[in-house]
């Protein structure tokens, strides 16, 4: 198992994050996200745990691409990941941000 931790700038939400949100279930091939608010903070803090290593470039440039396309400041993911595709990822950050942050941002 490998585990690394990103910290990346981003803007903040425009409004309140609604609630910690898990999404996706850790199975083969696939993982889950946990949102949880960090409040004082304008940084994403991610945690990546994984069984899939040397990865972590690519992991790197997914995040870079979610905080481009997110507000993401102020949030943290934890992320438990059995081998998911960069694709994969994506989306499951994308349902995860819009359940915890609306859709609306």
């Amino acid at each position: 198992m490998e585990k690394f931790t990103l910290i990346l700038l981003s803007s903040r939400p425009t409004h309140e994050v609604l609630r910690s949100t898990i999404c996706g279930v850790v199975s083969s091939g696939n993982l889950e996200v946990l949102v949880e608010s960090k409040p004082n903070r304008d940084d994403c803090t991610v945690v990546v745990n994984t069984s899939a290593h040397g990865f972590r470039d690519i992991w790197e440039a997914v995040f870079r691409d979610f905080t481009r396309r997110h507000p993401a400041g102020g949030l943290s993911f934890t992320i438990n990941d059995a081998g998911a595709t960069p694709a994969v990822v994506s989306l499951r950050l994308d349902q995860a941000f819009e359940t915890c942050c609306g859709d609306g941002i």
